[in-house]
């Protein structure tokens, strides 16, 4: 963060931002330099970050970057995006891929796509608008690589959810209802992402 400061300093780069960071590590980040946003995965199935760095970044005005909001995909294409994987796509080693998950997550699916029949819009569109929702300090990346799929994502910004609409479809995907983790390796993310503290590696 020291060197990305004089970065920020000599007018090379603008802004810092961290990525699958610890709420300890956005903190000690920040002290040195003001990080602008913090990316996480974040989607009506992956949920893990709002009980500590959601908070944290709230507290010190940082803004938030949901990657993944379609859950990889799934919230958008359900079962049959799985069946549809190459063979060297990384999802099929993802947890939540594999066979004996995708039978059970497959009925959260259905009752989101369930809801969005009755919103009047497609099932990614309701699930991001969920993530939409969640504040303007949120500006989610869907990844796409029709020009078709990026325009029914635009169009999420017209689905409108009350706070018991929302409710609901938490619900749908609460811890019970979804199989498998987020990550093919949650070693990697930020649950595990603490950088030790400077006294312990520094040179006296």
């Amino acid at each position: 963060m020291g060197e990305l400061k004089k970065l920020v300093e000599e007018g090379k780069i603008k802004y810092v931002g961290l990525s699958e960071a610890s709420a300890s590590t956005i903190r000690r980040a920040h002290a040195v330099h003001p990080l602008t946003a913090v990316q996480m995965e974040w989607s009506l199935w992956s949920r893990d970050l709002e009980e500590e760095i959601v908070p944290t970044c709230r507290e010190l005005g940082i803004g938030i970057v949901p990657y993944s909001p379609l859950g990889r995909g799934f919230l958008s294409s359900g079962p049959n995006l799985v069946e549809n994987l190459s063979k060297d796509d990384s999802r099929k080693n993802m947890p939540r891929f594999q066979p004996e998950n995708v039978e059970h997550n497959k009925r959260m699916f259905q009752r989101v796509t369930e809801m969005a029949e009755k919103k009047g819009c497609t099932t990614a569109q309701l699930a991001l608008a969920w993530v939409h929702h969640q504040g303007n300090d949120v500006c989610p990346i869907p990844g796409t690589t029709k020009y078709e799929n990026f325009n029914q994502n635009v169009g999420a910004l017209l689905v409108k959810l009350t706070p018991d609409e929302m409710a609901e479809l938490e619900s749908f995907a609460s811890v019970d209802q979804v199989k498998g983790e987020r990550h093919v390796s949650m070693s990697t993310t930020w649950l595990y992402a603490n950088t030790p503290p400077l006294s312990s590696w520094k040179a006296d």
